[in-house]
């Protein structure tokens, strides 16, 4: 049945690698798709190349999800708004840092062939802003969850097509999201200050500041923060450092008051007492491990 073919082969991949079953999954015999629901914990993970490309939405969890490119973790993580798209063919590696909540929507290749944007699925997009997509996500999910009825298949069926031709609509119009005009706080400056510090890990990245380029208080900007993240601002702005100044120990031979400096701590002693409580280990214990591990 195709049915029984189309999707199955993801998921398959999927769970052999995550080492369960999704929450909750859901297809349709016609349409080409396939959606299912992830929930999953601390790990790196590398994902075996699939054959149907698909559409990831992350909608909890903890903010600091990073994939592999080239050479390392990537700098910017995704985080509870953003979506993923992973190309067929592509094998990928993950690094997670809490619990994972995602929702993946596969798509059948043939389905998506003709498409004026089917393009945008022959490359890998690594955490991007898609409101509009989550937004149908979390619906999807609120309805699947609901007791079953006739009527609420048709609609879960016609939210699912919603969310395909959101998606199938193409990237949105280039331009800085700063520029789209809001009156309140919304997934668009989210991600953006998530992405300034993670930029500038070192830099001042006050509460005031923050908050202000949220134009929201500085009150509503923590509550908005944590319960998108599942941080305090200066917890995120902490680990940040924390993974620079990580970096920095492998890759040079600054002694631990320059890293400090660099990872933006105010003193050697501070950067020490943080490290050690967020990884268990002092500084220079995780430079001797690392470098020992690679040599």
């Amino acid at each position: 049945m195709l049915a029984r073919a189309f999707g199955t082969e993801n998921k398959s991949i999927i769970c052999d690698v995550l080492g369960r079953a999704p929450d909750v999954e859901m297809g349709s015999i016609g349409d080409g798709w396939s959606l299912c629901r992830w929930r999953q914990f601390v790990g790196s993970y590398t994902l075996p190349a699939l054959p149907q490309p698909i559409f990831t939405v992350h909608i909890a969890g903890k903010p600091q999800v990073k994939t592999w490119d080239r050479d390392g973790w990537t700098e910017t993580s995704s985080i509870p708004g953003c979506a993923t798209i992973v190309p067929a063919g592509m094998p990928t590696g993950w690094l997670v840092d809490g619990e994972l909540d995602v929702v993946t929507l596969s798509m059948d290749s043939d389905v998506l062939a003709g498409q004026p944007h089917a393009d945008q699925f022959n490359r890998m997009r690594f955490a991007f802003a898609d409101p509009l997509g989550v937004a149908l996500t979390r619906q999807i999910l609120a309805e699947i969850y609901a007791p079953q009825a006739a009527e609420r298949t048709a609609y879960v069926s016609a939210m699912v097509n919603a969310l395909k031709a959101h998606i199938l609509s193409g990237p949105p119009a280039a331009g800085n999201p700063a520029e789209i005009p809001v009156s309140d706080f919304s997934a668009y400056r989210l991600h953006q200050i998530m992405n300034r510090i993670l930029a500038d890990p070192g830099g001042g990245h006050s509460l005031d500041e923050l908050s202000a380029m949220a134009g929201i208080t500085r009150s509503h900007f923590c509550h908005v923060f944590k319960g998108a993240t599942g941080v305090t601002p200066h917890q995120y702005v902490m680990k940040a450092r924390l993974d620079r100044a990580q970096q920095i120990l492998v890759q040079s031979d600054l002694n631990l008051a320059a890293v400090a400096e660099a990872a933006g701590f105010a003193s050697q002693s501070h950067f020490s007492r943080a490290f050690k409580a967020w990884f268990g280990m002092t500084p220079s214990d995780f430079r001797g491990k690392e470098r020992s591990r690679q040599g």
